[in-house]
């Protein structure tokens, strides 16, 4: 008998969350909201759930097929990415260090040096597409290392199984947000990271209507275990609904990454030689200092691009004003164009150039994108 072959991840992501219900029928599984769970006369749970804090059907099944996704062994599913990203760093020790990109969300950039400086955690920052600066940052107490590739805002590329090598011989682990990439287009923990994060409100849940988070871990104990004991502990955790919603927008992921990538690699074209455009930061043009690398370790591109117009701040932000397909908004990866002037929104002390604009590509026709933009861009001539 022939054997059957591991399915593709198309193939997973179009079933996901799945499977036939054996008392219905019923092709979909169903919203489980109880927040709690009978116990046996004995006192026992026998169904292993006690009370959705802690665990609960409908989230432990996003949580598995996730996991599975990303081929890692367990994840972690919260209530937004940021409430992720705080768990991996209250899940460290006061004095232990952790080396970031100079280029990294700035929600994430705010939680290291504010909140979790004071509360005695150590970072340095580098450019992560240096491998000489990482391994010079690396300490006896570097605990982790944390990666952002493609990075927001401006696309930098980092090699993740090269710091992943360094890390790992300095007794480290690696970290590797996940969220413009999704595991359809990027295996972080197959490029040997151990530790992946996502928002899931972007790319996975995909139409703008679910706030979430996860971590998924290479293995199940160490530094994961303090993950899940916090997060059961803490309760910062996606609630059921939010968990139905990302599995339903997962379903499609593989048909929407395609139409991203597609829309992406054509607006970044036509901006790359628009008179008014200074710099395209997108990682498909050869242009783009990490071009090589992320052809290499990526299926595909992505749906981000961040460009920087001529008039500076103030020319940026007439470009966005004058834009309609493109909405002026925060956030990614759902199926509407949104276009914002990131600077603007991080606010000082911000690293981003003060004339970039950040473009989140949806699936909308190329044709409207591009007509979008070049009208926009008319405003720099006026």
């Amino acid at each position: 008998m022939e054997s059957v072959s591991t399915p593709n991840l198309e193939t997973i992501l179009a079933h996901a969350g799945c499977t036939v219900d054996p008392a219905t029928g019923a092709v979909i599984a169903p919203i489980h909201l109880a927040t709690t769970f009978e116990r046996d006369a004995d006192g026992a749970y026998p169904r292993s759930y006690e009370y959705s804090r802690a665990d609960n059907p409908t989230r432990r099944l996003f949580e598995t097929t996730l996991a599975s996704l990303e081929g890692g062994a367990s994840a972690a599913a919260f209530s937004s990415g940021m409430a992720a990203a705080m768990t991996i760093f209250q899940s460290l020790k006061p004095g232990d260090h952790v080396i970031m990109p100079d280029d990294v969300y700035h929600g994430v950039r705010v939680l290291a040096t504010g909140t979790f400086t004071e509360w005695g955690l150590q970072h340095t920052t580098v450019d992560m597409s240096n491998l000489d600066a990482i391994e010079r940052a690396l300490r006896p107490e570097t605990r982790l290392v944390w990666i952002e590739t493609p990075s927001n805002p401006l696309l930098k590329i980092t090699d993740i199984a090269a710091v992943a090598r360094l890390a790992h011989q300095a007794g480290a682990e690696v970290l590797v947000d996940n969220t413009w990439a999704t595991p359809l287009l990027q295996r972080p923990l197959v490029l040997g990271a151990d530790f992946v994060l996502h928002s899931v409100t972007k790319y996975l849940a995909g139409h703008s209507d679910v706030l979430g988070g996860a971590i998924v871990a290479r293995q199940t104990e160490g530094l994961f275990g303090r993950v899940r004991k916090l997060q059961a502990a803490g309760g910062a955790v996606m609630d059921p609904f939010g968990a139905w919603l990302a599995l339903r927008g997962m379903r499609s992921l593989a048909a929407r990454m395609r139409v991203h990538c597609e829309n992406a690699r054509i607006v970044a074209g036509f901006l790359s030689v628009h008179p008014a455009v200074e710099r395209v930061h997108y990682p498909s043009l050869a242009s783009h200092p990490g071009h090589e690398v992320a052809t290499r370790q990526m299926r595909d591109f992505g749906g981000m691009i961040s460009v920087e117009v001529r008039g500076g701040q103030q020319g940026a932000m007439a470009v966005a004003a004058a834009a309609r397909v493109f909405r002026r908004a925060t956030s990614l990866g759902g199926t509407e164009s949104l276009i914002e002037h990131r600077a603007s929104v991080e606010a000082p002390p911000t690293r981003t150039p003060s004339n970039l604009l950040r473009l989140s590509v949806g699936l909308e026709h190329p044709d409207d994108l591009i007509g979008d933009l070049r009208a926009a861009l008319s405003v720099l001539d006026a």
